[in-house]
Parts: C-alpha cells; structure tokens; sequence
C-alpha cells in the first residue's frame, strides 16, 4: 500500500462510514421486516429497497456528477444520508413498516454516492498504481463491517422502540462521513468534460469485450452475494435458531472477507491478472455453495459466509479496475454510472427474490438457485479472449 496518496485514504474513511450504514440494513432489516411486514414473504423488502434506491440512483447521480463534480454530490447525497437514517429511526418509534421501506430506498440511494469513491480514488493515482487504490479504498468497508452491526447492537435498546437508536447513532456516523468527504477535490487526471465532447454512443460503449466482462463480473459478484447475504440473517435467527449475536459475528465476518482481501489484492492481480482473478473468485463462490449446504451450524454458516466475501473481492474489484479499459476520459461518468446502474439493478432483482425464495424453497433450495448464475459467467469468462483487452483510451 506504499505510494497511495492521502486522497484515497481519506476517501477509504469516508467510504467506511457509507458502508456501515449498508452492513446494518443487512444485519437488521430483514429481522425488522420479520417482526413488522405484513408477511413473511416480504420481510426482506427493506433490504431489497435499499438496492433498488441505489440501483435507481445511478444513472441520475451519472448525470450529477458529470454536470457539479465530485464534491457538491458527495456532500449532497452524505446530507440525504443522514437525513434517511433519521427517518427510519423515527418510522421505528411510529411502527411504519411502510416508512421504514421508503427510509431504506433513501438509504441505498444516498449510498450510490459511496460507490462512485472507489471510481474517485482510480482518478487519484497514476494507471500502474490503480489496482493498489481500489484495494486501499474497498478497505474501508472492513471498518464498515463492524461499525455498522456494532451501532445495531448498541443502539438496538437506546431508545424505547428497538433498534430505533440504532438508526440514530447511524446517522452521527453519516455525520462524520460529511465532514470527512467534504475535503475531497476533484482529480485533475482526467481531462474534463465540455458540452458536445461526451465521447462515443453508450450502445457502442457496452458491447466492447473489456465492459461486457467488467459488468458481467460485477454483477455475477452483487448478484451471488446479495442473494446469500439477504437470507444469511433471517435463516440463521428463524429457521436455524442462531442468536443474534451469533448472526452479527456471521455478517461481519463476511463483510471483512469482502474487503480483508484488498490488502494482498495488488500483489496477486500483478500475478493471476484479469483471466486468474476472475476465475478465482468464481471458483470460491462454488466452494462457499458446497459449505453452505452441508450443514446449518453456526462454523458453516461462517465460512460459508467468508468464502462468499473473498469471492465477492476477487470477482468486483477486478470487474472495475476492467471497466477502466473500456471508456476514455471524457466518457467515464456515462459508464461509470451506466455500469452501476447495471449491476445494481441486478442486485436489486436478486434482493426481492431472496425473501421469495427463503419463504418458498428455505435455505438449501435458495443456495441452488445460484448455480445457474455461476454456470452462466463461467461460460462468458470461457469464451472471452483477454488478448484484446486493451485501453480504450490507447486506441
């Protein structure tokens, strides 16, 4: 991690903070909707509407950007932030499960922001170091990772309604996110855009082979994770009996394995490259499949979880230092937010599937529902020739 300038670490500590409020809505949300939703068959809908509010946002947060820059949007959507956990802290003491939803599509929207960092931080840094930045910014999400389920837990009796406090103290947490991201400028790495030089067609833009497999791989990662990671609580505290305690060491166990593995990622891309990491990451979530169905202990559940984490690292972090090979600088809010758009909505889908397949399949039937998305990217990673992934901008 040598050579990273402060930028990207102030950036990892924004992001940090983003990230606590996402891995709280994992940890909690679906045990809300369980105790709240009207059915059973929903009691993830707060969770599938936090994707679906960040799925939403990116193609209008695209848009932002490219027209005020990366501070005012930062700061903008770190206000909305907190003005969203403020609201579901508040639909808590009122009993609004309908309120609680629409808090939780606040949430994932203001968190479209938190994505764009890890794009911010590639524009920090010089080409030969931008593996190193991404890695060093998705570090940030293992601070996430226990500062989130531990405001749940601190927060969870704090006020007279539970988990209402915790809310609260998630939004102090976005408050300190704001001030940190406010410091951020826009990098002068890139050459900005002026009116009538947006670069090439979307349509011409996406069918290159370098973003084809960038939104494949990320979306195959949010995709396989999310689908796990929404029912990991709501199965382990309702159907397997787990404590929550025991749920909140599962979580952010997985969590830490999403981003722990940035720290040797730099080094093993310089090894594996594009073709390695891929694979990689599409074989461990198999072995994370192979876990998760051979027994509901709590050791399985963890390492189910943790192998699914380290896929997921392997799996997005190399989908996005790829998307940079496929649009020149004057194209990169377009694709940026296009693929965000793209690989959230997909998130979004397997989100609202989740509680869907928990209520009608239960566990081991929603951990088979994942092997035909992972057959299908091995396939599109097998017929890809890596030979002609090449810059955009070198072309």
């Amino acid at each position: 991690m040598r050579n990273i300038p402060f930028p990207v670490w102030r950036l990892m500590l924004a992001y940090s903070l983003m990230m606590a409020g996402t891995s709280m809505v994992v940890l909690i949300a679906g045990i809300i909707g369980v105790a709240m939703a009207p059915t059973a068959a929903v009691a993830t809908l707060p969770v599938a509407l936090a994707v679906v509010g960040l799925a939403s946002s990116t193609l209008p947060t695209g848009k932002l950007l490219g027209r005020f820059g990366r501070n005012k949007v930062f700061k903008a959507y770190a206000v909305l932030a907190i003005g969203s956990a403020l609201f579901a802290s508040a639909s808590l003491a009122h009993a609004s499960f309908a309120g609680f939803c629409l808090a939780s599509f606040m949430m994932g929207w203001a968190t479209a922001a938190g994505h764009q960092y890890r794009f911010a931080a590639l524009e920090a840094v010089p080409a030969d170091l931008a593996p190193k930045a991404t890695s060093a910014l998705l570090l940030g999400g293992l601070l996430g990772a226990f500062v989130g389920p531990e405001l749940a837990v601190r927060g969870r009796w704090l006020l007279e309604t539970e988990f209402a406090g915790s809310f609260l103290l998630l939004a102090a947490a976005y408050l300190v996110g704001l001030f940190i991201v406010s410091s951020h400028r826009d990098s002068k790495h890139f050459a900005p855009i002026h009116a009538g030089n947006s670069g090439r067609p979307i349509g011409v833009i996406l069918r290159s082979p370098a973003v084809l497999l960038a939104v494949g791989a990320s979306g195959i990662a949010y995709g396989v994770m999310s689908l796990i990671m929404s029912a990991t609580p709501i199965s382990m505290t309702q159907h397997s009996h787990h404590s929550l305690e025991a749920t909140k060491v599962v979580i952010q166990s997985h969590i830490a394995g999403m981003f722990l593995p940035s720290l040797l990622y730099g080094s093993l891309f310089a090894f594996l490259g594009f073709r390695g990491m891929l694979w990689s990451g599409l074989l461990i979530f198999f072995a994370c499949l192979v876990v998760a169905l051979l027994n509901t202990d709590f050791i399985h559940y963890w390492l189910a979880l943790v192998l699914l984490g380290i896929g997921w690292n392997f799996l997005f972090l190399t989908g996005t230092n790829l998307l940079s090979y496929g649009y020149r600088p004057e194209e990169r809010f377009r694709v940026q937010s296009t693929n965000d758009f793209l690989v959230f909505t997909i998130q979004a889908l397997v989100s609202f599937s989740s509680g869907w397949l928990m209520y009608q399949w239960q566990w081991h039937g929603l951990l088979l529902a994942c092997v035909p998305l992972l057959i299908l990217f091995m396939v599109m990673l097998a017929r890809t020739d890596f030979a002609t992934l090449t810059p955009a901008s070198s072309s």
